[in-house]
């Protein structure tokens, strides 16, 4: 049984920066994939970011964040974030926190096993 719980999520203007948090709980946690997934209000679940747990390289992101966002994770606290900066409107959705027994990042839901309740970004304009 694996727990995922996002935090950090909220209201922030254009330009704005927000950190997302994903704590993972449970005796059977033992990701090696681990990303993060968005959904805006009437589109599809989309890619954000997505990272190896035991491997600090290779980290990979959409083309519609990078340069904005990093992704990084803390073993030690078994826990995953998403520093966001430089926000903007088309970036408002609901944010997931996942995670997958793949050996490498991966951009593809359907490598990911365990998925978070999901936090709120909004993003004014």
């Amino acid at each position: 049984q694996v727990r995922l719980v996002e935090s950090g999520g909220g209201l922030v203007q254009a330009g704005g920066s927000l950190r997302l948090s994903c704590t993972a709980s449970g005796r059977s946690f033992n990701p090696y994939a681990m990303g993060w997934f968005r959904q805006a209000q009437g589109k599809e679940r989309e890619f954000v970011a997505g990272i190896a747990w035991y491997n600090i390289r290779g980290d990979i992101y959409s083309d519609s964040v990078k340069g904005r966002f990093t992704i990084s994770r803390d073993i030690a606290k078994n826990s995953l974030y998403l520093q966001m900066n430089i926000l903007k409107p088309e970036d408002t959705a609901v944010y997931y926190c996942a995670g997958g027994k793949t050996g490498q990042a991966t951009q593809f839901s359907r490598d990911y096993d365990y998925w978070g309740q999901g936090t709120q970004v909004t993003v004014s304009s």
